[in-house]
């Protein structure tokens, strides 16, 4: 029997649905004959994704982030400490019985509370795997990604414990090399992948829409921080009613009950169809004409792999990572954004209606955009290019 090729991921997943999404799209496109694909997440909702052949997981008790240092138990009624210790032990155990020839780590370079340094630094002792910090393309401004790095020690264990860094964006649209101040010994072993690839659903025919409508989908995310964008957009319809537009909203699985209740009551009085959570997202993406969000980097991705036209309300707390991104996106003409603190009924229908009525020239800046995530990952990963 041919060796396998093992590769481990490693998705902590504290808070809504970008990290383990990612990590799925990475997971799928690095699948290949000959290849395994073990993922380490703590997601509750990782079984309502569909697995493929060749990838599965281990799911690790979940935890949620309360405040910066304060995690607590999604489920079980342990002590915090309790929980950590069962996470690190089956994270080590696992890592130790796999043996995988890479391992990733999605975004956190120690794991949550440091949880993952024990396996990376058996790892390095053994020197069997190479260990890739995977980083989405902005983390937050610079002056608190340099400052967190500090305190933390994240520089040391980006030079000492990682063979690779994988940046999944475009160093021409934001260079975290000079904003967050990063050494040459560190710098050399970033490759910037471009935003990575997924799978695109196709398109159904225009005679197809419901009365002819062109539809907006307006998605959260996780949902945990959405009400507010919610909330503005239903306020909207509520004052303007009716359109010429018809709307699918899904709030996310982690928006509190209360909140998802009171949305989807005034959406089923405004026939906005409604969803907590929705399994194929790429289905609603393919068939919109623009798509309201928050701006995540993995909806982003998702938005943009369809080709659509965005209209992107980031939030500005607990971080700028999003507000960054939206910047950074309408610079390049490959979405437009609302400010969260000018989020209100009146600013965010008058966005939509130019958006579904003037939008020529993002869209022909998004048909010229082109993913190279795939392309840079399987060159990195070199096993891929000699047997797949």
């Amino acid at each position: 029997m041919d060796k396998t090729y093992n590769i481990l991921m490693y998705s902590h997943d504290t808070y809504g649905l970008g990290h383990i999404r990612r990590t799925m799209a990475i997971a799928s496109q690095l699948k290949c004959k000959g290849v395994n694909i073990l993922i380490l997440t703590g997601s509750p909702i990782v079984g309502r994704f569909e697995f493929p052949e060749q990838i599965d997981f281990v799911r690790v008790p979940g935890m949620i982030k309360k405040s910066n240092d304060l995690y607590v138990p999604h489920s079980i009624k342990i002590e915090p400490v309790h929980a950590m210790s069962i996470r690190q032990s089956i994270i080590d155990a696992t890592a130790k019985s796999f043996r995988p020839d890479l391992f990733i780590v999605d975004k956190a370079p120690k794991g949550m509370k440091h949880e993952i340094m024990p396996t990376l630094e058996w790892m390095k002792q053994i020197g069997q795997t190479r260990t890739i910090l995977g980083l989405r393309d902005i983390m937050d401004d610079a002056e608190s990604t340099i400052k967190d790095w500090t305190d933390k020690g994240i520089y040391d264990v980006l030079d000492n414990l990682y063979s690779e860094i994988w940046v999944y964006g475009h160093q021409e649209y934001y260079d975290p090399i000079k904003e967050y101040a990063i050494p040459e010994s560190i710098s050399k072993k970033m490759v910037f992948t471009g935003y990575i690839p997924r799978k695109v659903h196709n398109r159904s025919c225009p005679d197809k829409r419901k009365n002819g409508k062109k539809l907006v989908v307006i998605t959260a995310g996780g949902g945990g921080d959405g009400y507010p964008m919610m909330d503005a957009y239903l306020k909207a319809l509520e004052k303007y009613n009716p359109q010429d537009f018809r709307t699918v909203m899904v709030t996310g699985p982690f928006m509190s009950k209360e909140q998802r209740l009171d949305l989807s009551k005034r959406a089923k009085n405004l026939s906005v169809t409604f969803y907590h959570f929705y399994r194929r997202m790429e289905k609603l993406f393919s068939n919109a004409d623009l798509v309201v969000s928050m701006g995540g980097y993995n909806t982003i991705c998702e938005i943009l792999s369809h080709k659509q036209v965005s209209l992107i309300v980031p939030r500005e707390t607990p971080r700028l990572e999003q507000t960054i991104r939206a910047n950074v996106l309408k610079e390049q003409n490959l979405a437009d954004f609302l400010p969260w603190h000018q989020l209100g009924p009146d600013a965010i229908m008058e966005k939509v209606n130019h958006l579904l009525n003037n939008s020529n020239s993002i869209r022909e800046a998004i048909n010229n955009f082109n993913f190279t995530g795939l392309e840079v990952m399987h060159d990195r990963v070199g096993y891929f290019k000699d047997n797949c």
